[in-house]
């Protein structure tokens, strides 16, 4: 992705269980020069196909179930196993319940569905610069968490 006038490429990755509105975001962004070194259904393939690279991507963004235990578990692997890496959730939902445990994991930036490319690439550049971003809708979610850290 170029950025501003330091034209930085950032490579990315998305690990999402067929949705078809994340679908148009990854070709949208493809579409503006944003480097995908791969797409992933689970994160089973997910880890499968960061192994085999030999650069990692700087970001990944995930939409899975983020209520199922065993997909909290995977993310927790992969975190443990990929730490550089920053993560973005997509999702719908902006419950406490689905958030929080995504920021213990240690996810940098939340999406909501909707949001629309300028939104992506704020979210990308921001958390692989070392910040995070967050939606309206869970920002005072993870304001409240990162304020009790």
């Amino acid at each position: 992705m170029e950025t501003g006038t330091t034209q930085q490429k950032i490579a990315l990755a998305f690990i999402n269980d067929k949705s078809p509105i994340l679908d148009l975001t990854h070709n949208e962004l493809v579409a503006s020069g944003v480097e995908v070194l791969f797409r992933s259904e689970n994160i089973e393939d997910g880890l499968s196909q960061l192994s085999t690279l030999k650069e990692l991507p700087e970001v990944c963004v995930i939409d899975l179930d983020f209520y199922d235990k065993i997909v909290l578990a995977q993310l927790q692997e992969l975190r443990t196993k990929y730490p550089a890496i920053n993560l973005i959730a997509h999702s719908d939902i902006d419950t406490e319940k689905a958030v929080k445990p995504l920021l213990e994991i240690g996810f940098a930036g939340y999406l909501f569905i909707g949001s629309d490319t300028n939104d992506f690439k704020k979210a990308i550049e921001g958390v692989s610069n070392g910040g995070k971003y967050f939606s309206v809708g869970v920002a005072d979610i993870a304001q409240e968490y990162f304020g009790n850290k």
